[in-house]
């Protein structure tokens, strides 16, 4: 890899980098920019003393509810934007919020060519081939989701097509005519697109798809997630991260499996304790805060994401000194359950239940009983078990819950196709 891409960049080589692009986000976005020029000021920081990256923590940290609150104050798109909304030629949005509505973000030309620029980083970190041809299985409405991996690939000059407005079937014909070598989805989907593949006899294992990048769930950090999707597609499984409103920053590399790779030169990343807000030690979880360094139209400075993160401390197998994400992302901090006691998060009961192979899909319900947290557990088993099978695998997965999680859940079969599937982020988790 050529020493002028930035992730073979020196650690004080890319730290002279971030400091630079930082000062120069704060000279465009004061007073420019109403939401960040009232925070400073409501905060009491002068922009003019933060010159590097050390600087940075003179600045509060910032929630995604404090921006979504400023957007109902602000309809429909909130103060932080640094040029008229005239100048903004994208739009998109998150699912939602705690406040019930989404989160609309805008992007001017130059913001979208640099989230383009980052696809350009993930795709040479994940070695995209020129010969590659992609699909995006994905519905192109107004989430952020693959629309600038799409056309981050375009691009590069690959062959990419758009599956919006197919059914799994249609969308399967298309990946088999076009000899397609990688896909982009959510785990979840990924998933689907198999089971519709295995009822209408594609045989997607054998199938010309090389790789499939995943993203929008943490399925693809999920040991027994990423197990099943590859041994069902007979491919590489890429894992992928980052959020519409601070961009594509994060991606899993060809000769660094199971981690994901921070796109350091674009952003500048903290992992601190969600309590105290201060920095966590190297190897110790931490929420991931990211302040991204190119979008100056709609930026994000100390940036919240309620990600659980731990830095992988062992030196890169190839050289590089970006920071990376051990096991990529472990949990959120909104989704964490406290049950009898232990910390659980869904995605470690996810990692459970992949390991049946027998589960086709499921839902986890949390109710409050008696002031505690009552966990049942919704699964749909492959419709060929008989009965004595079917009590059997209840009762496996409800011990090895136990097991490993500290607590007893209910487990309750469902009939075969009653729970719901999902081709964008699944909603797996129901609070009741």
């Amino acid at each position: 890899m050529s020493a002028d891409y930035p992730e073979c960049w020196s650690r004080t080589q890319l730290h002279s980098w971030q400091s630079t692009q930082l000062r120069a986000l704060l000279d465009a976005i004061v007073p420019a920019n109403p939401f960040w020029t009232n925070k400073f000021r409501d905060a009491g920081v002068n922009p003019d003393s933060i010159q590097t990256v050390e600087d940075l923590r003179q600045i509060p940290l910032t929630t995604k509810p404090e921006l979504a609150t400023n957007q109902a104050a602000f309809p429909p798109y909130g103060q932080n934007l640094t040029f008229p909304v005239t100048g903004y030629a994208r739009l998109h949005q998150t699912s939602g919020t705690t406040t019930g509505q989404p989160l609309r973000w805008l992007d001017t030309p130059a913001s979208w060519n640099w989230l383009l620029d980052c696809w350009s980083v993930i795709y040479r970190l994940m070695k995209l081939r020129p010969e590659d041809r992609l699909c995006f299985p994905f519905s192109f409405g107004p989430f952020l989701g693959f629309w600038a991996g799409f056309e981050g690939a375009l691009r590069q000059g690959n062959l990419c097509l758009a599956a919006g407005g197919m059914s799994s079937e249609a969308r399967l014909k298309l990946i088999q005519d076009n000899e397609i070598t990688m896909l982009g989805c959510t785990p979840t989907y990924a998933l689907r697109l198999a089971e519709v593949a295995a009822e209408k006899g594609f045989d997607v294992a054998n199938s010309s798809v090389r790789a499939i990048l995943v993203a929008g769930e943490p399925g693809g950090a999920i040991p027994s997630v990423r197990s099943r999707i590859e041994s069902a597609w007979g491919a590489r499984v890429f894992d992928h991260w980052g959020m519409t409103e601070i961009g594509p920053l994060a991606s899993e590399a060809d000769d660094d499996p199971g981690n994901l790779t921070v796109l350091e030169s674009a952003c500048i990343a903290e992992i601190i304790d969600s309590t105290t807000g201060q920095p966590v030690r190297p190897g110790t979880p931490g929420e991931l805060v990211i302040t991204n360094l190119g979008r100056t139209g709609s930026p994000v400075i100390r940036y919240r994401t309620g990600d659980l993160v731990v830095a992988e401390t062992s030196p890169h197998p190839s050289g590089r000194h970006w920071l990376r994400l051990k096991g990529g992302i472990q949990g959120r901090t909104d989704d964490m359950l406290i049950v009898r006691g232990n910390n659980v998060f869904p995605a470690s009961i996810e990692a459970i239940i992949r390991e049946f192979s027998e589960i086709i899909e499921f839902r986890i319900v949390v109710a409050r009983q008696r002031e505690m947290n009552h966990v049942k557990l919704e699964l749909e088993p492959d419709a060929r078990l008989s009965a004595a099978d079917l009590d059997s695998l209840a009762a496996r997965i409800g011990k090895t819950i136990k097991e490993r999680l500290q607590f007893q859940a209910e487990v309750v079969l469902v009939g075969a196709g009653s729970l719901p599937r999902f081709e964008m982020k699944a909603r797996r988790l129901v609070r009741e």
